[in-house]
């Protein structure tokens, strides 16, 4: 009896961490659409997090956080500014978050308690990749015409417990600064980032920086895409006891 009441609790502990995981999957969405808070119905959630989203009906724009199933990473501008470069979500997966940083409020990611994030999976919008890779009406080329002007597009996660900050995680979107050219990037595929560094937070908040600054601000377009926000389980100990002491039992 006990041995199969260990093997439930770890079955209903590992059960409640994947719950807990941001995957954007609960948001319906018919094929190649998106959600971007038109409905005025504001923050969602995904998993055991909150997203802020701000929808301005006056002007039709939006910032903070969308959700998007969008799979045409090919066409350039404003116009597919729903889409991620990867065509898809992490894994091979429809739905994923797009977040614009607009004016009202950073875009952040809200826990109801204090956790340690293990990470996500970032990627470029396609609308911002295409940019650094084309160039546009508005921004430039990344790298310049010879290809050794030293550009780069870099997203930071800032934790906060509370009020207070925990600390920053830096990825780079895109990079040329490189001696070798060879070397450049633009990031096109989705890429775990580690946020175990920033300890235990209640919310995270992004920012976007680039080499590419005009004099209305940066001039690359402030989009991301994100998937599969991971909260460390609160249980892992647990998991970690209870499966030893089920070993031991089977012994």
């Amino acid at each position: 009896m006990r041995y199969i009441t260990t093997i439930a609790a770890i079955l209903f502990l590992a059960g409640a961490t994947m719950a807990d995981e941001a995957t954007f999957e609960e948001m319906p969405l018919a094929a190649e659409s998106f959600f971007n808070g038109s409905d005025s119905s504001g923050d969602f959630s995904s998993g055991g997090f909150q997203f802020n989203n701000n929808y301005d009906t006056f002007f039709g724009s939006w910032d903070g956080w969308a959700v998007s199933n969008i799979t045409d990473n090919t066409t350039p501008g404003w116009g597919n500014q729903y889409s991620a470069i990867p065509g898809s979500g992490a894994g091979g997966s429809s739905n994923y978050g797009v977040s614009f940083i607009g004016f009202a409020e950073p875009p952040s990611a809200t826990l109801g308690v204090s956790r340690v994030i293990d990470g996500a999976f970032f990627s470029n919008a396609t609308y911002a990749y295409l940019s650094m890779l084309n160039g546009d009406a508005y921004a430039k080329k990344f790298g310049g015409v010879t290809g050794d002007d030293e550009d780069w597009f870099l997203l930071t996660i800032t934790g906060f417990n509370g009020a207070v900050e925990t600390g920053t995680v830096d990825f780079y979107l895109g990079d040329f600064r490189f001696a070798d050219n060879g070397l450049d990037y633009i990031v096109d595929d989705w890429t775990w980032v580690d946020l175990t560094s920033l300890r235990a937070v209640t919310s995270l908040e992004f920012a976007l920086s680039s080499s590419d600054v005009g004099g209305f601000g940066m001039n690359t377009p402030a989009y991301f895409a994100m998937d599969n926000l991971v909260p460390e389980p609160a249980s892992m100990a647990l998991l970690a006891v209870g499966a030893a002491a089920l070993l031991r039992r089977r012994r």
